[in-house]
């Protein structure tokens, strides 16, 4: 039962690190906001939206993509996986028959 346990927990948490990589690569990923930032461009152009829309549209693409660009920098903090950070445990319960 306790080798049992053991091969839960240790599935558990490495399943969970594989999300928690997951999910700073997509918060890293900054591909979607430069074509987001592209297409409404082409919106402008195309006379679709508005100076002042594209202005507001423009500016929140902006400061998003210098958010991932500090935190790539290392100035947004620590990471997990950087040394010294890491998931510790995890709290979960079950109910039902056992």
């Amino acid at each position: 039962m306790i080798v049992l346990d053991k091969m839960l927990i240790g599935s558990i948490k490495f399943v969970l690190g594989k999300v928690v990589a997951a999910a700073q690569a997509e918060l890293d990923d900054d591909s979607h906001l430069r074509e987001e930032l592209l297409a409404t461009q082409m919106r402008f152009e195309l006379g679709e939206i508005t100076q002042e829309e594209f202005g507001e549209i423009e500016t929140q693409l902006l400061a998003r993509l210098r958010e991932i660009r500090e935190r790539r920098e290392g100035l947004g903090g620590p990471k997990v996986g950087d040394e010294g950070v890491k998931v510790v445990g995890v709290d979960a319960s079950v109910g039902g028959d056992e």
